[in-house]
């Protein structure tokens, strides 16, 4: 018998069936395919062992419908999927055990960057990202029985918390480009630095945003030179003779160009829209970066980065089916 047989015998009448057949996860899959998984040697089988039974595309796509439904953690997952209508729409051939799903994440950690990278590609592809660029760390909260996370101090929310931090550039409509796990909120230079560059390897945007803790003067000037405007807060920490500038760009400008001018009106109207990269830290959380389940390092970032996908999955469904990208969920 069919594994589609199979999964309409789960349900009780062909009116049951349709109606559960209108779940909200299934345009999630209209629009993009996941057979590039299928290229890397991580998920090839070992020359003695067996065929893998479900392919990573179908778990993948499994993984994309329970962090939608607000279902995470190996447990929680191999339940959901334990579902007739959901292992069927993820095209997944029978309810995966949970041994696999362990696998899977584990087997996930070695490629999730590129898997993040492709997907970042098709939103540029089409058209999703703009020319001002922001950067933001946000915090990830941890079960407490995730031994590799800590305690850290989230300075604006002025409070401890338990677990890691991410580091994320955003654009667009609530578009994740770039992002790092960290294990604290705050991203030291280096974190900094080498997200940066990992976005701009995306596009060239015109702007760069960032809060007073990206008042760097490396991080500034790699900008300039690439021909991207910094736009931070300047801090005048650590200076017993602070400088009469609102941003540190303007002294960098003044040292390095004499042609380029620009007014802080513009600057000020410009880093206004910095907001939309807590925006977009709130629409990823929502996709599940906000409390990682995982225990271990290695398990929560790639929690991290199936949320960051999610987000980028969710804003190419909506643009295609001609609804707001920035929609946290899809419009049905």
């Amino acid at each position: 018998m069919s594994s589609s047989t199979n999964a309409l015998q789960d349900v009780a009448s062909v009116d049951d069936f349709l109606n559960a057949a209108a779940t909200e996860t299934v345009p999630l899959f209209e629009h993009l395919e996941f057979e590039f998984l299928l290229e890397y040697d991580v998920f090839a089988p070992a020359c003695r062992g067996r065929t893998r039974v479900h392919q990573p595309p179908d778990l993948f796509r499994g993984f994309l419908h329970c962090y939608y439904e607000d279902v995470y953690g190996t447990r929680p997952v191999t339940r959901e999927l334990q579902n007739g209508l959901v292992w069927y729409y993820c095209e997944l051939d029978k309810p995966p055990s949970r041994d696999t799903i362990d696998r899977f994440l584990t087997d996930l950690e070695h490629v999730i960057d590129d898997v993040f990278d492709r997907l970042v590609e098709q939103a540029a592809v089409r058209g999703l990202l703009d020319s001002t660029y922001s950067i933001d760390s946000t915090h990830i909260e941890a079960i407490q029985y995730n031994d590799a996370a800590s305690w850290n101090y989230d300075p604006t929310a002025e409070e401890y918390y338990y677990g890691f931090g991410c580091t994320i550039v955003s654009t667009g409509a609530k578009i994740p480009i770039a992002a790092e796990f960290t294990q604290a909120k705050q991203a030291d230079q280096e974190t900094a630095m080498r997200v940066t560059r990992d976005a701009l390897a995306v596009d060239t945007p015109v702007w760069m945003l960032g809060d007073s803790a990206y008042d760097i003067l490396d991080w500034h000037d790699y900008l300039l030179t690439a021909g991207v405007v910094p736009i931070a807060p300047y801090n005048p920490r650590n200076t017993d003779d602070p400088k009469d500038i609102e941003y540190r760009v303007e002294d960098r400008i003044e040292k390095h160009s004499e042609d380029v001018q620009l007014k802080q009106s513009i600057l000020e109207e410009t880093y206004n829209n910095r907001t939309g990269v807590e925006r977009t830290n709130d629409a990823v959380k929502d996709c599940g970066l906000g409390h990682v389940r995982a225990r271990g390092r290695v398990h929560a970032r790639t929690e991290v980065f199936v949320a960051l996908c999610l987000r980028i999955v969710i804003a190419i469904t909506n643009y295609e089916r001609g609804h707001d990208p920035g929609r946290e969920k899809l419009k049905l």
